[in-house]
């Protein structure tokens, strides 16, 4: 339950030191990743996270995975109950991590047309089966993946 208080009671400096603690003193550099994606971690880093935003726990949230140095980073709806604005600028931070650190990122999304934007591979499930697999062009085309779960249709 120690994780659970800190992300919840513990200040935005205490989450990002948990994520880089296996990999003390290397990590020590990721938490100035995690800033330089997210610039406004800076301006609250001691701030307590219950006091942030919902968009600002969700940059908390990511930026401590970042600083564990990972090579994959799974992202269960990161989007959910934030603005579309803010949203929109964690997929920016997303995309912009996997472009330029070549992270694998596992993402887990509702807003599927910006999840596949983002994808080099997606899979799409039914009651926990996959369904359909392939690159973003492939779903993007497919007329199920389109009327389903991107509610467009053929003009």
């Amino acid at each position: 339950h120690l994780i659970t208080d800190i992300q919840k009671f513990g200040g935005v400096r205490e989450n990002l030191e948990v994520g880089q603690y296996q990999h003390w003193p290397k990590a020590r550099a990721d938490i100035g990743r995690a800033v330089e994606m997210f610039p406004e971690l800076e301006t609250f880093m001691d701030r307590r996270c219950y006091m942030l935003s919902g968009g600002q726990q969700q940059m908390v949230a990511i930026g401590r995975g970042l600083a564990s140095a990972p090579r994959l980073l799974m992202l269960d709806e990161p989007s959910m109950g934030l603005a579309p604005a803010v949203a929109d600028t964690i997929f920016e931070r997303v995309s912009q991590i996997h472009r330029e650190d070549g992270l694998t990122i596992l993402l887990v999304e509702q807003r599927a047309v910006e999840a596949l934007e983002l994808s080099d591979h997606g899979y799409v499930l039914e009651t926990g089966r996959i369904v359909l697999d392939g690159p973003y062009e492939t779903l993007l085309n497919d007329d199920r993946v389109r009327r389903s779960y991107l509610g467009l249709t053929d003009g």
